[in-house]
């Protein structure tokens, strides 16, 4: 191997996930309506995995997708809306998902107008439904730790020289819940919800 050969290829790399499985993007729909903000969810049909969960429109990028292209597209295809009826506002932090993968959320404004004509996929899309933004700040989530173990009983202790009673570091997973709403509102999406209404004034 050759100097050059590893600057042709970390020269002009663009860092990511190391070895991340695939990204996938969300649409978070924000709905202006009576003069107030609404998050539109979804809820998943039972025919898809994790059914009865809500939801963000969204799923796996494809190649050469951007992460606001496939959420228009995720949208367009789950709930029939289309893109000129969604103005995009800005991309927000990813997410690390369970899985090695990346998580991108693109919180965008719905037109009203939109939710009238909008079509749900049956196969994917079991219900919809508004929330007000002032009720989720009102109802915070609560934060449950769930405590993840791993699993080392046939790790090679003495190759590489550690005694079989090593002290591995356990870790939290903090899974947010919405109490209170039609539909259970809980981990990924709850998380988007939480942090997109941080330090946000009333």
């Amino acid at each position: 191997m050759e100097l050059f050969a590893f600057r042709k290829k970390w020269g002009a790399h663009t860092p990511t996930l190391l070895n991340h499985r695939g990204c996938s993007a969300v649409l978070v729909p924000l709905v202006e309506k009576d003069g107030q903000l609404y998050l539109l969810y979804e809820v998943r049909s039972a025919s898809v995995s994790q059914p009865g969960e809500v939801c963000f429109p969204g799923g796996r990028m494809e190649a050469g997708e951007t992460p606001i292209q496939c959420a228009l597209r995720e949208t367009r295809e789950e709930l029939g809306i289309e893109e000129k009826d969604i103005e995009i506002l800005g991309e927000m932090d990813f997410l690390y998902v369970r899985g090695d993968r990346l998580l991108y959320p693109v919180l965008a404004r719905v037109a009203p107008a939109a939710l009238s004509s909008m079509k749900p996929l049956p196969e994917e899309v079991a219900d919809t439904f508004l929330v007000p933004l002032t009720w989720l700040k009102e109802n915070p989530p609560t934060f449950y730790r769930n405590r993840q173990s791993v699993d080392v009983s046939d790790f090679p202790y003495a190759e590489v020289g550690v005694a079989p009673d090593y002290h591995w570091i356990k870790h939290f997973l903090e899974i947010p819940i919405y109490h209170g709403l039609p539909h259970h509102l809980w981990g990924m999406t709850a998380r988007i919800t939480y942090y997109l209404l941080q330090d946000m004034d009333e």
